[in-house]
């Protein structure tokens, strides 16, 4: 069974802009609800699909970082093309390292991030892409026999682009003091306790004036839809809402 790939969404909701990014090895579905939810409350909303995500395992790979940070800045001029000039970003995982690098090469109103890894070693990277390449394969409904055949032929495929991906988390934190717009910290108590150390990371150097750190006592990683998704929204509409605009 071929899967559709999931496909970017434009939420048209009011004169104020927000850039939706999801993680890595994920899609712009996990946005869907908080993108709804901002609409709601009068916030436009754009979710551009990362290249390579939605797709095949190998087709992930073929793509990497510049790709993704070139996909955000689509996304940044999609919005301006609409005749948006007041535009904040909120990104999950890898979608939050590139709405922080937003933060520090952009000119943009506020930056959200979730779960954001500022310590992630391309090893552990390529476990993250091994699952889902099983879970892909799952789903399409292949018989086992044959996706242990295509996992092992993932497995002697080059993984560059993840060693590309964790210089980009490295740099982006090194250039955090760069980031001077309004920035609102969020992470998951059940999420691996890496993450937690790296929104400690970020709320230390970032050079905003205004900036808040919080951890959700109920979240793991995907933020978005865990059991705290209700007050993870609500906070940032609190956090949009006190921007200046």
């Amino acid at each position: 069974m071929k899967l559709l790939p999931p496909k970017p969404f434009y939420y048209e909701g009011g004169e104020r802009a927000v850039l939706l990014l999801h993680s890595f090895t994920s899609n712009p579905n996990d946005m869907k609800k908080l993108g709804r939810y901002l609409q709601q409350n009068q916030y436009s909303c754009y979710a551009p699909t990362l290249s390579g995500h939605g797709l095949t395992a190998e087709d992930l790979l073929s793509y990497g970082p510049s790709d993704w940070w070139q996909d955000a800045l689509d996304g940044y001029q999609l919005l301006k093309d609409k005749g948006f000039e007041s535009i904040a970003v909120v990104g999950l995982s890898l979608g939050g390292v590139l709405a922080l690098k937003m933060g520090q090469d952009s000119k943009v109103n506020g930056v959200v991030t979730m779960s954001v890894p500022m310590y992630k070693e391309a090893t552990v990277l390529k476990e993250r892409i091994v699952y889902y390449g099983r879970r892909y394969k799952q789903l399409e409904g292949k018989e086992e026999q044959q996706i242990e055949s295509e996992m092992a032929e993932l497995h002697h495929l080059p993984f560059d682009s993840l060693a590309d991906f964790e210089q980009l988390i490295n740099r982006t934190r090194d250039q955090l003091t760069r980031v001077v717009s309004p920035v609102c910290v969020m992470y998951g108590e059940m999420d691996d306790p890496s993450y937690k150390t790296s929104a400690e990371k970020i709320f230390q150097s970032v050079t905003s004036d205004q900036k808040a750190i919080k951890g959700f006592a109920h979240s793991k990683h995907l933020m978005t839809l865990g059991k705290d998704m209700n007050a993870v929204n609500q906070d940032i509409l609190a956090f949009l809402n006190k921007l200046n605009w």
